[in-house]
């Protein structure tokens, strides 16, 4: 069965996509069979992996309204080597037309359970907000990676996540856990940066990745070329974090 696992962090701008797919790649290279869930309305995952998210046959939407099914909908991504189950804005009105649906905060968990076998990751990009897809996310997984960068308004938008991921986990999801902070666009020449750090490891100790992912140019050009930054310049320090970070995540769910 595939680890099922959230990219989530209710404050935008962090790099949850850049995230997504750049772990979703990095784990193809250390050939992991990956499943990328794009969850969120923009598509910008589905872009950044090379998909044109412009008249899909089927997408995330119809999946999460019963009208497709996983297999049906899922493209494969041949720059980054993973599949994706496609987004597009059709899926902001799936907020509403969930509501009067049977197990809505459940239907995601649902329609993966029919492909898990065929991959051995399921990597889920959340939208930057609580809401009915993030919740679907959250109860679809086995855990929780959460970027951030180091600074000071991240820190304040992290106590909020952690409650929120408590409270799926006592009504929705036992299964639910964090699994790790991943610090992102990370520049080691502000003090700032230093001192959040630090912080971060004092409060959360191993749930603190050791792989950091710096700033890196490459990674923000990435997307335009349709490419993930791990193969779009596989030698920038920012594509060798994300292979760092991924072999990092093959060697902490072993242990889970």
């Amino acid at each position: 069965m595939a680890k099922i696992f959230c990219v989530a962090n209710q404050k935008g701008g962090v790099g949850k996509t850049t995230t997504t797919v750049n772990l979703a790649a990095g784990l193809a290279k250390l050939n992991q069979r990956v499943l990328l869930v794009d969850l969120d309305p923009q598509g910008n995952a589905t872009m950044g992996a090379g998909i044109n998210k412009a008249g899909l046959a089927a997408s995330t939407y119809e999946v999460m309204l019963g009208e497709s099914d996983v297999a049906t909908a899922r493209l494969r991504s041949e720059a980054g080597r993973f599949d994706v189950l496609p987004s597009n804005r059709e899926l902001a009105g799936a907020e509403v037309e969930m509501v009067v649906l049977d197990n809505r905060e459940r239907r995601l968990k649902l329609a993966l359970a029919a492909v898990d076998q065929d991959y051995d990751f399921i990597l889920i990009d959340c939208p930057p907000a609580l809401s009915m897809l993030t919740l679907n996310g959250l109860c679809a997984a086995h855990g929780v990676i959460i970027p951030m960068q180091c600074e000071y308004y991240a820190l304040e938008g992290l106590s909020d996540l952690v409650n929120t991921i408590k409270k799926v986990h006592a009504n929705l999801n036992q299964d639910l856990k964090i699994i790790g902070l991943l610090r992102v666009m990370f520049d080691p020449r502000m003090t700032l940066s230093q001192q959040v750090s630090a912080q971060l490891e004092q409060h959360f100790g191993d749930k603190v990745f050791k792989t950091i992912i710096p700033r890196n140019v490459r990674l923000a050009e990435a997307p335009s070329y349709g490419m993930p930054g791990v193969t779009f310049d596989p030698s920038s320090k920012g594509a060798q974090a994300y292979i760092a970070f991924g072999a990092e995540m093959v060697e902490r769910i072993k242990k889970m």
